[in-house]
This record gives C-alpha cells, structure tokens and sequence, in this order.
C-alpha cells in the first residue's frame, strides 16, 4: 500500500538553518497559553455512593478496561457490583465550558497532583516547553519511576480517557507470545470480536482518507515507507469517524482536528465513559464512586475481604477512611496500579498468600519515540488528526510496529513523528521499599537500548532513502529517541503465574486480576483491544466457575 514514487527536488538533507526556519514557530504553539489557569478554588463534588461500612457483592477496584468489562458482565449475570476510581468522574464542564483540556495549553485538568507539566515532548530547538501547572486530581498521571516515566489515565475510564484510541488486535502469529497459556482460537473466534464490538471500534474511510488535509501527515509517512519497502496498514480506533469527517466539514465542534488527545477528548472519541461503562450503569447494578483510592485489602472475618478506601479531595488529601466488606475483589487499577498495590499487600502480610510471581515480568510493551526532519517540499500539513490512524509494520523482519504519529501543533512543521512499539525483551519487578513504605521498579533507561535498535531498523532505512535526518530537540538537546518513557505499562501479575490461568489471585479465593498486569509486558502493538478480550474471555470463566 504504498504511493507511487514522486520525483524529488533535490537531493540530500535539509539544512538544519532552513528546517529551524520553516518549524520555529511551534515554540510558540506549544506555549500558547502563558500562565496557567487557576484551579477551583472549591472542590468538585465527589459522588459519596459507598459507604463505610458496606458490604458489597463485588468491588472492582478501578474503571478502566479491564475493570469496565468486568463491572458490564457481572451485572448483566444479576450481581450487584461497587466500583471504586481514584481519579475524577470528568462529567463536570471547566470554566471554558469543556471538561477536558486541550493540548497545547495545559492547566490544571491536565495532570494528576503535579505542579509542572510532564509533556512526552518536553523540548523544541534545545527549549524546555513544559510549564507550572495548579496541583490537582488532573487527567494523566505521568509517574516517574527509576529509569522511566510512565503514563496512565486517571478518571472513570482509566486509559481510554488519554489513549490515542488506536484499537488494534495483534496478528495472529504473534499472539502464542503474548499469552502462552490462552486458547488462541478462542480469543480470535469469540473474545476479540466481542471486545471490538463493546468498544465500537472502526477504521477510517480509505477514500475520505486520500483527501483529508488533517491526514496529510499519514500519507507522507505511506509514500515514506514504501519507498523504502515497508508495508503500510489502517489501523483501526475507536473515534467516531463520521463525526470526524464532520469536523473536518466545519458541521460540528472541534475535538480530534482541534488536537485534543493527551488531557482527553471532548466530543468524538468512544472512551470507555460511552462504551462499557455506559451499558454498566444502565444496568442498574453497578456504582462507581471517584476519587477513592484502596490501601488495603485483607481477609475479613467470616469471609470475604475488608478494603480501606481512603476519598480524596482535588488536591489529593485524604478526607476520610472508609472500611468496606466485598465478597469478591477485581483488581483493575491497570498494570502500576494492582502491581503497586499487590506487592505491597505481601510485604507487609495484609495477603500473605500471594506467590512469588506478584509484582515480576513488568514491560513497557516496547515503547520508543523519534522524529524525522522532512525535506521542505515534504509537508506534512499544518491541520493534523490528534488520532492516529495508520502504521509501519517491520515486526517479522525488524521487531517494530510504528504509528505513524500526529504533531498536533496548528503549524506545519515539516517533521513526521513516530511512537514505535517494539520486541524489547527486557522486564522488570516491583518491590516494596520497607524504609520508604513505598513500591520500586527496577527498570534501567539502558533496557531500552533493544527498542531503538528494532526502531531503527524502519526509520535508519527511511532516512537514507530520503535524505533526510532524525530530529534532535524533541526530548531534550541533541536527543534523538523518546526512550525515557511508557504509554503502554504491562505485566506485574501474570496470567497462569501469580494468578491461575482466568485471573484468579494465587493463595486467596475470590481474588481477582482482571487488567494488563496479568499480560507479561508486550502485545506487539497498541495493547488495549487485548486487554479486553482477555477479560471478556476471563470474567465468563469466573462467572460460570465462581458464581
């Protein structure tokens, strides 16, 4: 699928004097909106739905994709279902009359209890661009770790509220190395099919694709790799893609084409807030209660568990303590989340059952970023989709699989972006910090050495073909890989090994693990259609075997 070759205008690399020329006006961009606004100065309300001293059925902790697959199945079966979120409900329009932020200015929404942003392009021309921020309960956790950084959403709908949407199932061939221990023609015969149908994923219309200015940016990167023998793919998502081409029509407001995408998205995206979680609570059977954060989980008296819940205000300070009593506990806080807490949980013997195998075979499914500097005839389109919509895929011959990126700036910047997922090899393990009270990674940023070198197997060859450069002032100076970080966390309790083979916790009945923590750190591509359908697959074992 590649363009016919077009005759070039010249040979060899831009100048770096001309390129700087053509991009300096995205410092700007990206700095547009000065101060930052000020957070409320009075607390949103939380939805103070769970009582202490409950008991409750089932408590799900966590409403991301995991844990929304869970809550829909087990009300749908009849049973009561109490979920808990630490972060905000995001129902609630700001000061601007949207709930969520737009990328390029950053403000309190944007990020959870920081007070300077932690943008995944922190630099343009060797200038830092992130800015102060209000602390507050905001949309994308940017958790700093030894070695990496990794991002994950914080709201009802966890990663889906942050993520790109792009919903992809891995091939086939590829799929006895991601879960050893699953039925592969069950997941491609029933569970993905089922978990693309909840999450109403599509692809964009090829033929609106050839003339769309705002993916002018994907088609550069088509006529780039196959020029250099790569083979491109649609990849499908979960925006409405009517509603973008209405966008792009000027018909309705702007969300995807108005570049929002790392602080949420106001209109066109299918989160899990209007897929799952919207059949879940129609139900009648499922309560979701935000700004709740579990600290422990232990074994109650006469059965069953007691949770700690601690409700938190907008700064992030606990308010009050809460105790509940759950028959059953899911565990879906995503891959940092329930490994964080299940380690912890055996240190200090609150779960003393729990295997050896709790907290191991962590992953960043590969992630690695780069830019090239595109030759000044080579525009990539100052209108740009913030949803990716296509890849490169050399994961046979080169162990890569990369998106072809949007730069949503409002410029052209004549420069094409890559988030690249990779066969990194490399895991780690969660450890609790018996002096600090607090869980460790072990994840050294030299780990990610393999991700570069499977990256470079696609852009080195795209680079000499073109003539062109990789760009060295994204992410810091004279830096030329996003290599200190993860949009794609996995593993930290795996399938078949700190649980059983369907996600139940090892040493403790009616414990459950049911988010990619129990996947052992790559997917070969975006992870969260797989992330799904193994809870799709997990959660009707559970409800047949355990209730």
């Amino acid at each position: 699928m590649s363009e016919t070759t077009v005759q070039d205008k010249g040979s060899g690399g831009v100048s770096r004097r001309r390129f700087i020329t053509g991009t300096g006006s995205i410092l700007g961009a990206v700095a547009l909106a000065g101060h930052a606004t000020a957070a409320p100065r009075t607390a949103v309300p939380t939805a103070a739905s769970l009582d202490s001293g409950a008991h409750v059925p089932v408590l799900v902790i966590g409403t991301g994709y995991g844990g929304s697959v869970a809550a829909l199945r087990l009300a749908e079966a009849g049973v009561d279902v109490q979920m808990v979120e630490m972060g905000m409900a995001w129902d609630t329009p700001g000061s601007d009359g949207k709930i969520f932020a737009n990328t390029t200015s950053p403000d309190y929404r944007s990020y959870w209890l920081r007070t300077r942003t932690k943008q995944p392009i922190s630099n343009f021309l060797g200038f830092p661009i992130d800015k102060d921020v209000p602390r507050y309960t905001g949309i994308l956790d940017a958790e700093q770790f030894s070695g990496i950084l990794v991002y994950q959403g914080r709201g009802v709908g966890g990663g889906s509220l942050v993520n790109g949407g792009m919903a992809v199932t891995p091939k086939r061939e590829n799929f006895g190395a991601i879960l050893p221990s699953v039925n592969a023609d069950e997941m491609y015969g029933t569970y993905y099919p089922r978990a693309n149908a909840g999450l109403g994923v599509a692809t964009v219309d090829p033929t609106w694709f050839e003339t769309a200015d705002c993916y002018q940016y994907a088609r550069v990167g088509r006529k780039q790799a196959g020029r250099s023998g790569f083979p491109f793919v649609f990849v499908p998502d979960v925006y409405d893609w009517n509603y973008m081409e209405q966008e792009a029509a000027g018909t309705v407001p702007k969300s995807a084409l108005a570049g929002e995408i790392l602080y949420g998205n106001n209109y066109g995206k299918k989160s899990l807030q209007k897929t799952y979680l919207a059949r879940a609570k129609a139900t009648g059977r499922v309560t979701i209660s935000p700004l709740h954060k579990v600290t422990s989980v232990s074994p109650a008296t006469g059965g069953g568990y007691t949770v700690l819940i601690d409700q938190l205000n907008t700064n992030g300070d606990a308010t009050a303590t809460k105790t509940v009593t759950a028959d059953k506990v899911f565990f879906a806080a995503g891959s940092v989340g329930t490994s964080k807490l299940l380690v912890k949980l055996k240190a200090t013997g609150a779960l003393p059952g729990l295997n050896g195998e709790v907290g191991k075979s962590w992953g960043d499914n590969g992630n690695v970023m780069c830019g090239r500097a595109n030759h000044l005839w080579d525009p990539t389109g100052a209108l740009q989709s913030s949803i990716p919509c296509s890849g490169i895929d050399n994961w046979a011959a080169g162990g890569a699989f990369s998106e072809i990126a949007p730069l949503p700036t409002g410029i052209e910047t004549y420069a094409s972006f890559y988030l690249s997922i990779t066969k990194n090899p490399n895991r780690a393990q969660f450890s609790f910090n018996s002096s600090t009270g607090a869980v460790d990674l072990d994840w050294q940023t030299a780990w990610k050495q393999p991700a570069i070198d499977m990256a470079k197997t696609i852009f080195d060859k795209i680079n000499a073909k073109e003539g062109t450069i990789y760009r060295t002032d994204l992410f810091g100076t004279y830096k030329i890989w996003g290599d200190h970080l993860t949009y794609h966390p996995l593993g930290g309790a795996v399938l078949n090994k700190a649980t059983d083979n369907y996600g139940r916790l090892q040493g403790h009945l009616g414990l459950y693990v049911i988010d990619g923590s129990l996947i052992p750190g790559n997917t070969s591509v975006n992870p969260f259609v797989t992330i799904t359908a193994l809870a799709e697959r997990n959660i009707e074992a559970i409800i047949a075997a355990d209730l």
